[in-house]
């Protein structure tokens, strides 16, 4: 399989990288390296003619080209600004790369005449304050961020381009991933920030009260989602959500996390913030069924494999 794989140097998307090249397939891997890093693509840059990288940006105009020039079969769509504070701060900024850049990818592989285009989309925000939990994918969306919304947004415009040109298209509604290659030093990614500041005995801070909730699923199980949503049957198509169906506050998160480093550290409290949501699971019924796909690696030993890639990760880079 020929695969383009769009925000290839971030967290997800260099791991998928990783997978797809492990698997056997020839990747193109397109990132503008604003929150990305090549850093994530070193097991990648060894896979000679299998892999290849350029530096462009989804809202480019010469993506048509450079999609065309790659003719990939699969498009994996994972660029896009993934803060909801930034968002909130800057809704032009936050639709001109969620909404645009789809519309601009999606332009682009519809005259590459890509057969599937797999995107991901935001399991945790798109359902907004659900009335029950774990929420199923057949419930509507109802964004409360414009992060949400613009990415909710790139779904209906895959499933337009689906009815229009034939194109095959597989929204994947993620939950609160985490893993290795997730920046410790972003905005994004609680269990990487808190991971780092504990394992360098920085102090950490919850947003809220710290019942709030979140389904966090680990990097290897949203992976295999994608590689499967790639090989299902054309007439495959929709979303689905991508998660583990459980809810850990950030509390009890926060306590994995320092077991796991083995510390007993108390988080101090800041009022929470504008367009986040109280609690979120997703239920992935029709997704185990339809991408014969379930989540493998539990919340207790993701932690524990994350935090030792952060030791490893900050050990390299002791200057940071």
């Amino acid at each position: 399989m020929r695969a383009l794989v769009t925000g290839a140097a971030g967290f997800i998307g260099s791991n998928l990288v990783e997978r797809l090249l492990a698997d056997g397939h020839d990747v193109v891997g397109i990132d503008n390296l604003r929150t990305g890093s090549t850093a994530n693509l070193a097991a990648a840059e060894g896979a000679g003619a299998h892999f290849a990288f350029i530096e462009c940006d989804i809202t480019a105009p010469e993506l048509v080209g450079l999609v065309a020039v790659a003719h990939p079969e699969v498009v994996f769509h994972l660029a896009a600004q993934v803060d909801v504070r930034k968002s909130v701060a800057d809704p032009w900024y936050d639709a001109r790369v969620n909404v645009l850049g789809t519309v601009n990818l999606l332009e682009a592989s519809r005259r590459a005449q890509v057969r599937r285009v797999v995107y991901a989309a935001s399991g945790g925000s798109r359902y907004g304050r659900p009335e029950s939990l774990p929420v199923q994918q057949e419930t509507a969306a109802s964004p409360v961020s414009p992060y949400a919304a613009a990415k909710v947004a790139g779904e209906y415009y895959l499933h337009a381009y689906t009815g229009l040109y034939g194109m095959s298209g597989v929204s994947l509604a993620l939950a609160n991933v985490y893993g290795p290659h997730q920046d410790p030093h972003g905005e994004a990614g609680v269990v990487a920030i808190f991971g780092s500041a504990l394992l360098t005995g920085r102090p950490t801070a919850i947003f809220g009260d710290g019942s709030a909730t979140r389904d966090y699923i680990y990097v290897s199980d949203v992976v295999d989602a994608f590689v499967r949503a790639a090989a299902a049957p054309a007439e495959v198509a929709g979303t689905f959500n991508v998660g583990t169906g459980l809810q850990t506050s950030t509390l009890q998160l926060h306590e994995l996390i320092a077991q796991a480093i083995g510390v007993r550290a108390r988080p101090s409290y800041r009022p929470a913030r504008a367009g986040e949501i109280d609690a979120i699971a997703l239920d992935c019924a029709t997704t185990v069924s339809t991408l014969q796909w379930q989540p493998r690696v539990a919340v207790r030993e993701g932690v524990g494999r994350t935090i030792e890639w952060l030791r490893g990760a900050l050990a390299a880079s002791p200057a940071v």
